[in-house]
């Protein structure tokens, strides 16, 4: 791939804008009847690198594990507190969005899908360290839950790409971190 590596958010999010249930149960995805795998293969060939939250990799291993994603992939899990012993198919990661994010698109490779969760897509939202949303809005309200990304005072601009909808109700939003309008939270005053 010879355009600079992106770092995308790809996921799917109730109408309400949670990623998950307050316990983290995620249980409403799994819909009766779906229109198919609404971009995902085709996504996952635009990638070789996936960022977790550690609350994300710990739901993951109890799920399925990391693995899933095949060995061509390079997982990272940010943690401050990486297990013992270390699995030997991730990287964790104890350093600073900023620079990590910096490091990891100078590298070559294609485009950098980040798992999340709620509290990783904020950090590197107050970084700046985002460049899409791919977000997969299934038609149900949950009214409480985990937000996309975690809370906090900030202004992220958003220009749309792209949108589709499927059969089952199922809309997907492709947005485009817009730069120029954003500010970090690291640069806005409450009044």
């Amino acid at each position: 791939m010879n355009s600079p590596r992106k770092i995308i958010v790809y996921l799917a999010s109730s109408a309400d804008g949670y990623i998950a249930r307050p316990d983290g149960d995620v249980g409403w995805l799994d819909r009766p009847t779906t229109a198919g795998d609404y971009g995902a293969k085709a996504f996952f060939r635009t990638v070789d690198t996936i960022l977790w939250g550690r609350k994300t990799y710990d739901f993951a291993l109890q799920h399925g594990g990391v693995g899933m994603f095949g060995p061509k992939i390079k997982n990272y899990v940010f943690s401050a507190r990486p297990p013992r012993p270390l699995p030997t198919d991730v990287t964790f990661v104890n350093e600073p969005v900023a620079g990590f994010a910096r490091r990891i698109r100078a590298e070559r490779g294609k485009h950098i899908w980040m798992m999340g969760g709620s509290s990783i897509i904020g950090a590197f939202l107050d970084e700046g360290a985002i460049d899409e949303f791919i977000i997969h809005v299934i038609p149900i309200l949950l009214g409480d839950g985990i937000p996309l990304a975690a809370q906090r005072h900030r202004n992220v601009s958003l220009m749309l790409k792209s949108t589709r909808r499927y059969s089952d109700g199922v809309v997907r939003l492709h947005y485009i971190v817009d730069r120029k309008t954003t500010k970090s939270s690291r640069h806005l005053t409450l009044s």
